[in-house]
């Protein structure tokens, strides 16, 4: 474990992640505490692993334990009783459904502490995410009964907080906080450099873990229309996850071969200063990392419209269905025309907005 925040004033919260990879809520969970929340201080709880090395280097304040789906749910709440009887936050923060179980049924007891959750993956069909409609089902009681135990809900988009109204309908409040990006640090890694286009070879970059959520089989099916409209074009698969072997034999069964690449994990702006459009078809959407690098960068981009995609890209860009001759056309949009997205929001509005939610909903 780092070193803990020396001794302040400022009320303490403890960031609880059941995962040790990088990834989207990794990336969240960087930058905010990266940057520091004003008025508070900030201990990060989850697996030793990835996360938990890039936090300690970043100056976050780390504690490591046996949590997560790998611990199972009894050993993850020992873990976090441990961890509050060590440090007494006056909040537990709770990020992704396995921590906002594990905060519930840890502080059913104790109302003393805050309980405040940030939604990162939230569908309105839960089957895209559970195996079974009866899990699904069962996995929505258990979250509206956490439910009862939680202070405060943070979305992060708009469609998110429609989607947890819609299927849990929880009684406590709930804000609207958006991912930030770092917007100058973006554009100095990704670059501005001129872009090919639709018949100029263009080349297309997904990234995204491989799971059925993202539906990149519907990219590789496209790929054939794209490539007798720009026979040069080239896709970059960039990602992993338990469908990359089913997709590699997709790919290989439409015959696309060199045109398409799986890079597996990247750095995801270098591989964005290496390509000209940003291409996710997914079925689901809160409010993508990938897309808001793109639209801070000045990176064409294409998505299906679901989700916060709306909330991020112009309507240019988005696709009713995730259909070849939607995604040609789109692209072919783009290089008469360029679609421009706003600026998103920047980290420092991003972890504004997150200290004054916890800080209103301390006891």
């Amino acid at each position: 474990m780092s070193a803990l925040p020396s001794t302040s004033p400022d009320p303490l919260v403890l960031w609880v992640v059941p995962v040790a990879d990088l990834g989207g809520v990794a990336r969240h969970v960087l930058d905010a505490l990266g940057h520091g929340l004003p008025g508070l201080r900030a201990v990060l709880l989850c697996p030793e692993g990835p996360l938990a090395e890039r936090a300690r280097e970043t100056g976050i304040a780390v504690l490591t334990d046996e949590l997560g789906p790998q611990a199972g749910l009894q050993r993850s709440v020992r873990s976090l009783r441990r961890a509050i009887r060590r440090l007494r936050p006056r909040a537990v923060h709770t990020h992704l459904a396995y921590a906002d179980l594990m905060g519930a049924v840890a502080l059913a007891a104790e109302r003393s502490i805050a309980l405040i959750s940030t939604e990162h993956g939230i569908a309105p069909d839960q089957a895209l995410y559970q195996s079974s409609r009866v899990r699904a089902s069962a996995v929505r009681a258990a979250h509206r009964a956490r439910l009862r135990r939680s202070d405060h809900l943070i979305e992060v988009s708009e469609s998110t907080r429609a989607v947890v109204r819609e299927i849990w309908d929880p009684s406590c409040p709930i804000s609207v906080v958006r991912n930030g990006v770092d917007v100058v640090r973006v554009r100095q890694a990704v670059g501005q450099a001129p872009r090919q286009r639709l018949g100029e070879g263009v080349r297309l970059l997904t990234l995204s873990r491989l799971a059925p959520e993202k539906n990149v089989s519907a990219l590789l099916r496209a790929m054939p229309a794209v490539l007798a409209r720009d026979p040069q074009a080239t896709l970059t698969v960039a990602g992993d996850g338990p469908l990359r072997e089913t997709l590699q034999r997709l790919s290989a069964t439409l015959g696309l071969g060199e045109a398409v690449r799986f890079a597996g994990r990247v750095e995801p702006w270098p591989a964005m200063a290496e390509h000209d459009v940003l291409i996710q078809l997914s079925a689901w959407e809160n409010l993508s990392y990938s897309l808001l690098d793109a639209a801070a960068a000045g990176m064409p981009a294409v998505a299906t419209d679901v989700g916060g995609n709306a909330e991020i890209l112009p309507a240019e860009s988005l696709l009713d269905r995730a259909g070849a001759d939607e995604l040609v056309h789109a692209l072919e949009r783009l290089a008469q025309s360029p679609a421009v997205a706003q600026t998103p929001s920047d980290v420092e509005q991003m972890t504004q907005e997150i200290a004054h939610v916890v800080k209103g909903a301390l006891r």
